[in-house]
Formats: structure tokens, C-alpha cells, sequence
């Protein structure tokens, strides 16, 4: 490369040890060190985009200057109201570059918001000429122009000259140090707790993923207003703020999940499997060598309670729950419904780590091998999306797939690597169904202990926890209206009256089973049959 080198140290030796970059600033730094003319940082946080362009230029004793198109080129740092009257002309986009070339010491310009600029606008031509000229200028020089933007928008002609820069969102650290700030502006003040222990602060930090600095330190102050603590508790406060982006990207719907695996009967494999990975998004899971668990796709019976499963999943591990519906994707405009699930998982992983449930996705996926001439073939398209997706995303975002038609899985969504496990959810067995009917009197406020749940196991053969709990409403309703009591006898009655869907679609649930043999995990462990003549499973 032409041009004078980076200026040498200053006189007296080697300059002192300083502490070393972060992730994202090194990226910069290196950038910056090697003279790439110009880059393009695509993020919302352009204060802390500012912080670590302001760190890089005191260590390169380089000047920072910032342009927004209100203020025009000031230093950073300077008062917005005192620079605007001495450098306004330069609020004109090609008289800000002109600015860049006349400088002649080493600087780093930061501009903001200069995206609406470097799209492919007919308005925009001369300003697109006057920035391909700058870079030319820029490569044999210790200047550089940073711009940023929350959105991309380049034109074609500047795709050889502007260098795009992945500026990820703030880690653990950033957070802590946040935090640790917080809490030292606090201490003292009167009606102010804090009682934050390691794990607590693990658990809040680990929430705080996701967001942007600016976005953490207002829910952190949240918390503190709303009760005057800040505890491990508040967990609950920082999902609230991510709720916020899930609802304002619209692609996504936000579950505020109460589910708990108590109410999930039965699925005692399931259970300890996602039992075990409960600790598996905490740094300390991560420095005993663990990755994210990817996901898990429950395949079986109708009302079986595969979607409960997912909802207690979030709540076991403290996660928010994310549901993505893929029929909210699709779209008329060509091209828009892939564009859309690619947002979607993008939002997903911004607010990571998250449960993302899919749930039905084999109808989402239907006819996906062929839809060429049904739909264009947007559903394979979008299907090729979500595949690709699975296989790389690095974001802990654990995916809860449910599916009751095996005939339409692609045979592509079933390869280890996309997702951890497959398990078959089957219909209840006679102590599941016992331990149902005990769910769903109890949330009714009935006292299981006053009903024979063993006759009501047994009269229940081939039902699934759908069609038991709709028994015991429908007997409520029965009773109600003949000002009588809940009793064994009405739910008996119920469900004499109720036809299982496993008697009106038996040779369904046969082919089910018989697929599920050896091709997934049961989820739930060896059981003795009690009777009921058959494997069967299920969760509520």
C-alpha cells in the first residue's frame, strides 16, 4: 500500500500498556490502522458506535469529528447549539466531504445518518460522485469516514468503495460495566435497594442480551423506580422491554408464558431433557465448553399438549417465548415473504437468548417440495430460508417445533444439526390420564381428593388431555345448569358422550406410531401398561 505508514510513538520509549480493545472496537481499530477510506457501521447505537471511534482516536492521536445533517461537522464531544452557528455550511452533505478533503491532520470523521445519501436516488447522484472522489483521496491519508445508520443502503456504484462493518450488539461485559455504573450513581440514596448477588446478577445481565446499552440502562432504571430494588428478580422487567421490540417489528407475537411443566402430565424424558439444559445459557455453561441447544421438534397426537410444552420451556428457563407464525409471512409481493422471515429471525435473535415456537409447522411447511405451480414457489423458497437459518444461527435462540402430520415434514428439517432432538409425543397412559383429570380439577378449584380419578383413568381410554380437560368443562357445565355439584359421576357422563379422535382417526394414529418407531425419542420413559394395551403419552 502507498503513503506514509501509522506515526511513529512518541519520544521516551514504547508508550505505556493500555487495556485491550473490545470486540467490536478492534474491528474498527484494524479498519481503521489498515486505511479502509471508508466504512459503514449498521446499527441504532450510534453513541456507542461514537465511544469506541473516540477510544481508537486517542490511542492513534487522531482528531474525531461527527456530522449530522442539523449541526454539520463539529468536533465530538462540542456542544451541539455553540457549533452550529460556526460550521452550518457545512450541513450540506457534499460540502461536509469537501470539508474531509481540506482537513489536513489525521482525524476520524463520524456521519451520522448519512444512509438516505448513499441509496440509489437520482438525487443522490452528485453526492455519490463527490464521496467515490473522497475515498480516492482518503486511501493515501490517516482520514477516515465512518457512517452510521440503522439501516443498509448502498448504491451499486459505491459497493467497491464503502466496506461494511458487523457491529454486534453489547455483550455481558459491556452490561456489566453498565450496571456496575448504575449502581454507583445509586448507592447511598435514600429508598433505593440493591440486592444483587452473583447468580441474581448473572440471571439479569443474561436477560439484558439482546438490547442496546441505551435500551439496558432505561429498563434498569425502570426497575429501580418501579419499587425502589434492584434484585436477580427483575427479570421479569427487561422482558417486558424486549416485548417492546417484538411488538413494534410486527412479524412476531410475544407470550408472557405462566406455564409450568407441573401442569404438563407425564413426558418424563422431555421433561429432564429440557430439565438438563436449563443452565445451559449461563456464562458458566459456557465456559465448561457447553453450546446453545439448538432445539427440539415434538411430533405427535392432536391435544396432547406439544404447545404447553413449549410455553413451560420459556418459563423453566427464564426465557421470553416467541411465536412465529408462518402464515403471517406470506405475502402477495414477490420476494416480500422470504424478506419477512428473514426480519422475523433477525428480530428473534436480537432479543436472543429466546424460545422461538413454531408451532404446526408442518402445515406451515405443506407442499413446500412442490409449490412451483401452486405458489411460485414462495413456500420452498421460505422453507429454504428457515433451513438455512437453523443450520447457522450462532444467536442462542432455542427453537420449540410442533408438528401432527409427519407426511408433510420435508425429510430436510429432520437432519441432526438443525435441530437437537425429535420426540413423539403419544396418547396418555392410565396414570397420565389419572394425574390429568388431578390437573384440571385442581385449576377448577375441585379437590381431586373428592372424585375416583382412577375410574375416570380408565373410562378415559384413547382420549388426549385436550379432550379430558373439554370433559370436565363440559361436566361443569352440567352441573351448573342443574345446580348440582361437580361430581365423579357428571365427568363420567361427559365423557361417555365424548368420541376420542384417536377411535375416528385410528388408522392415523397407527401410521403415527409406527413412523415415530425409530425415527425419535419417546417423551416419555418405560411405563408398565396399567391396561391400556398400547405406549401412550401425554402433556398438558
Amino acid at each position: 500500500m502507498s503513503g506514509p505508514s501509522e506515526p511513529a510513538p512518541r519520544a521516551g520509549g514504547a508508550p505505556p500498556s493500555k487495556p485491550p480493545l473490545a470486540p467490536t472496537t478492534r474491528e474498527l481499530d484494524v479498519l481503521i490502522r489498515a486505511r479502509y477510506p471508508i466504512l459503514y457501521v449498521n446499527t441504532w447505537e450510534e453513541e456507542r458506535v461514537e465511544r469506541c471511534l473516540r477510544e481508537i482516536a486517542e490511542r492513534r492521536r487522531k482528531n474525531l469529528f461527527v456530522w449530522t445533517i442539523t449541526q454539520g461537522i463539529v468536533k465530538s464531544g462540542s456542544e451541539p447549539n455553540r457549533a452550529k452557528g460556526g460550521t452550518g455550511s457545512t450541513c450540506d452533505p457534499i460540502a461536509a466531504l469537501d470539508s474531509v478533503v481540506d482537513q489536513l491532520e489525521p482525524a476520524i470523521y463520524l456521519f451520522k445518518d448519512f444512509h438516505h445519501f448513499t441509496e440509489d436516488n437520482r438525487a443522490n447522484v452528485s453526492v455519490i460522485r463527490r464521496l467515490r472522489d473522497v475515498a480516492h483521496h482518503l486511501r493515501d491519508t490517516y482520514k477516515t469516514i465512518v457512517i452510521s445508520a440503522p439501516v443498509t443502503r448502498i448504491s451499486q456504484e459505491l459497493s467497491k468503495d464503502v466496506t461494511l462493518v458487523d457491529f454486534g450488539l453489547p455483550g455481558t461485559a459491556e452490561f456489566g460495566e453498565l450496571l456496575d455504573r448504575i449502581l454507583e450513581d445509586v448507592r447511598g440514596k435514600p429508598g433505593i435497594r440493591i440486592d444483587l448477588d452473583d447468580a441474581g446478577r448473572e440471571r439479569l445481565l443474561s436477560a439484558a442480551r439482546g438490547l442496546t446499552l441505551k435500551e439496558a440502562e432505561n429498563v434498569f432504571a425502570k426497575t429501580l423506580v418501579l419499587d425502589g430494588r434492584l434484585t436477580g428478580d427483575d427479570v421479569d422487567v427487561v422482558f417486558g422491554e424486549k416485548q417492546q421490540i417484538i411488538r413494534k417489528s410486527g412479524l412476531l407475537e410475544y407470550y408472557a408464558s405462566q406455564a409450568s411443566l407441573q401442569n404438563v402430565a407425564g413426558l418424563d424424558n422431555l421433561k429432564d431433557w429440557l430439565a438438563k439444559r436449563s443452565v445451559a445459557f449461563t456464562h458458566r455453561a459456557k465456559e465448561f465448553g457447553l453450546p446453545a441447544p439448538r432445539g427440539v421438534l415434538l411430533v405427535g397426537v392432536q391435544g396432547c399438549g406439544k404447545s404447553l410444552c413449549a410455553k413451560a420451556a420459556a418459563n423453566l428457563w427464564n426465557l421470553p417465548l416467541l411465536r412465529f407464525d408462518v402464515g403471517r409471512m406470506f405475502s402477495s409481493l414477490v420476494g416480500s415473504s422470504e424478506e419477512n422471515v428473514r426480519q422475523a429471525l433477525r428480530v428473534a435473535e436480537s432479543v436472543a437468548p429466546a424460545v422461538l415456537w413454531i408451532d404446526e409447522i408442518d402445515k406451515a411447511l405443506a407442499g413446500s417440495g412442490g409449490s412451483g405451480g401452486s405458489d411460485g414457489g414462495t413456500s420452498a423458497r421460505v422453507f429454504g430460508t428457515l433451513l438455512t437459518w437453523l443450520s447457522e444461527k450462532t444467536a442462542p435462540v432455542f427453537v420449540m417445533a410442533t408438528a401432527n402430520d409427519i407426511s408433510h415434514l420435508p425429510p430436510e428439517l429432520l437432519r441432526k444439526g438443525r435441530l437437537d432432538e425429535i420426540f413423539f409425543v403419544d396418547l396418555p397412559t392410565l396414570e397420565e390420564r389419572r394425574e390429568v383429570f388431578r390437573i384440571h380439577l385442581a385449576q377448577r378449584g375441585r379437590d381431586p381428593a373428592g372424585f375416583d380419578l382412577e375410574a375416570l383413568a380408565r373410562g378415559s381410554e384413547g382420549f388426549s388431555g385436550a379432550e379430558i380437560e373439554q370433559a370436565v368443562v363440559e361436566a361443569l357445565f352440567d352441573a351448573f345448569s342443574g345446580d348440582g355439584e361437580l361430581s365423579t359421576a357428571v365427568v363420567a357422563n361427559s365423557l361417555a358422550q365424548t368420541v376420542p379422535l384417536s377411535r375416528t382417526m385410528s388408522e392415523e394414529l397407527v401410521r403415527l406410531r409406527n413412523w415415530a418407531s425409530g425415527r425419535s425419542r419417546l417423551a416419555t420413559g418405560t411405563r408398565s401398561e396399567s391396561g391400556d394395551g398400547g405406549r401412550r403419552k401425554i402433556e398438558l
